[in-house]
């Protein structure tokens, strides 16, 4: 069979008539009806039978149609493609960042760009550092967005925005207003740890063990969203990074800075000698600007 045999049996099965599948296709009844018996000349057998003025699909036609979806399944991305090939003459912009910003500042700033250049298709990924660097370098993706600085010879790391890592708590577990908390007070707390290569963990992770009596961690997972979760489910408290905490603070937990501060920063990644399209840079510049203003809150 050809496509359009296809797509006509599509048609019918959705309808169960030739007029209406006619108007699906945009094409005359007497061209659906023409394919439609070419199908059947072809395949041996009938696909549909008449009941009452509709078209009743075939035991045949029906187990056909589980494979006609998967073909539909197939040709989806293509038909993608050729549209946005057909409306706009470069590539998507591909955007690529670690979960904590895929979570909170990405969204307003793709929404802020798409309000400055709304033609411009976008896909975001969210992924860890090292599986960044690995994209940018086999280019799959054009800008990346990470917590952490890759340390690579083929990589430009750039400092975007900078804030301070934040202990989160169950609500009413920090003072009214209070706007730090000592590393001491975490002596002996319940606390959720991070697992895997987080840069952080390793230096965090001294200092608390350091406290007497130590803090006790049970459970040690992979992302900061997914200790903001352990948290909320009364786990115990968590240090995450400043955008995790800002989300975790409107849905009604505590959060405040560490004192004296940890550091960090949020860095663009893009392939040296690499000058970014204007779509990147102005995401970039966007970014910034987001950034910023999130961490003076």
């Amino acid at each position: 069979m050809r496509l359009r045999h296809i797509e006509v049996i599509q048609a019918l099965l959705q309808t169960g008539h030739l007029g209406t599948a006619a108007e699906w296709l945009q094409l005359p009844v007497t061209e659906v009806e023409s394919l439609l018996r070419d199908a059947e000349s072809l395949l041996g057998f009938m696909l549909f039978s008449s009941v009452r003025g509709r078209l009743q699909a075939t035991r045949e036609a029906r187990e056909l149609q589980v494979e006609i979806a998967h073909v539909y399944e197939v040709l989806e991305p293509v038909q993608r493609l050729a549209s946005s090939l057909k409306q706009y003459h470069a590539p998507p912009l591909r955007l690529v960042c670690t979960p904590p910003l895929a979570q909170q500042l990405l969204p307003q700033s793709i929404a802020a760009l798409r309000r400055r250049l709304p033609d411009v298709p976008c896909s975001l990924l969210s992924q860890p550092t090292r599986d960044i660097v690995r994209s940018l370098l086999l280019r799959e993706s054009d800008v990346g967005l990470s917590l952490h600085d890759p340390d690579h010879a083929d990589i430009d790391c750039q400092v975007i925005a900078q804030g301070k890592l934040q202990l989160l708590a169950p609500h009413g577990w920090l003072q009214p207003k209070q706007k730090y908390i000592s590393l001491q007070d975490l002596a002996g707390q319940s606390m959720v740890g991070l697992e895997g290569h987080d840069p952080l963990s390793p230096a965090l992770d001294n200092k608390l063990h350091a406290l007497r009596p130590a803090p006790v961690i049970h459970t040690r997972v992979q992302t900061h969203q997914m200790m903001r979760s352990m948290v909320e489910a009364g786990e115990g408290l968590a240090i995450v990074d400043p955008f995790t905490a800002l989300g975790a603070k409107s849905a009604g937990l505590d959060a405040c800075p560490l004192a004296p501060a940890v550091p960090i920063s949020v860095y663009a990644l893009t392939l040296k000698n690499g000058e970014p399209s204007p779509a990147a840079q102005a995401l970039l510049d966007i970014v910034t600007e987001q950034a910023a203003a999130m961490l003076a809150n």
